[in-house]
């Protein structure tokens, strides 16, 4: 790829977005900056946490370039999933997220439209519906006894963001709307276990901030892409 194509993909990752958008999201960005070293918190914890707003953004305005920040910033929370027992955390991000991110590049390339540099938003039949849906919480339930019984913290809240962060991935990768619904829930579920973490002593605010944001993510592109989707189907 030439400099000039470089030059235009950059251009085409930052087309397309609103007022609104060009103000709050790098905002977002630019607060756990400051508190972190206000605070003196986990500078890695601070990278982590920047590069998964930055993907979370991406993601939602349908730019395929989310995926090469979001390499990084699976192998930082790796270490900090790690450092504070949360082990099906771990797990989840090394063995599936990491290779996610691949995958979910070259997938989104593959289904770009043709005015924007954008991809094609899409939603679940009844049928997935109903299978992913009802088949996630046993699974859960089946994770979280495991992880209790290997010591881990949180086990059931850790099993509950780890089935259905799979669930999201997934149907991120198969660019459908309905992952904002899942990612709404597991980033709710994940800001409380970092909050206590956080209570707990450990030195990760900037994480718990991220899942913040992350939460208020979910509600802003889950309300986008499905005002999308309707409006193309009309």
């Amino acid at each position: 790829m030439g400099v000039s194509n470089v030059i235009r993909f950059i251009k085409g990752e930052f087309s397309g977005w609103g007022a609104a958008e060009r103000f709050l999201f790098p905002l977002a960005l630019i607060v756990p900056v400051f508190i972190s070293f206000l605070i003196n918190d986990s500078k890695i914890a601070l990278v982590s946490s920047v590069c998964g707003m930055s993907y979370t953004i991406l993601a939602g305005k349908g730019k395929v370039s989310c995926y090469l920040i979001g390499i990084c910033g699976t192998l930082c929370y790796c270490i900090i999933a790690y450092k504070n027992g949360f082990f099906g955390n771990l797990a989840l991000y090394l063995l599936y997220y990491l290779p996610m991110q691949v995958t979910g590049f070259f997938r989104w390339r593959k289904h770009m439209k043709t005015n924007q540099q954008e991809i094609i938003k899409t939603k679940l039949s009844q049928k997935e519906r109903f299978l992913y849906f009802s088949i996630s919480p046993l699974l859960t339930l089946l994770l979280g006894w495991i992880l209790y019984k290997t010591g881990g913290s949180s086990p059931f809240a850790d099993a509950f963001t780890v089935v259905f962060s799979v669930l999201g991935m997934l149907l991120t990768v198969k660019r459908c709307y309905e992952q904002w619904i899942v990612w709404l829930f597991v980033n709710a579920v994940s800001l409380y276990m970092w909050i206590i973490a956080c209570l707990n002593g450990a030195n990760c605010f900037a994480t718990a901030y991220m899942w913040f944001v992350y939460l208020i993510l979910a509600i802003y592109f889950l309300i986008a892409w499905k005002k999308e989707i309707n409006n193309e189907s009309v």
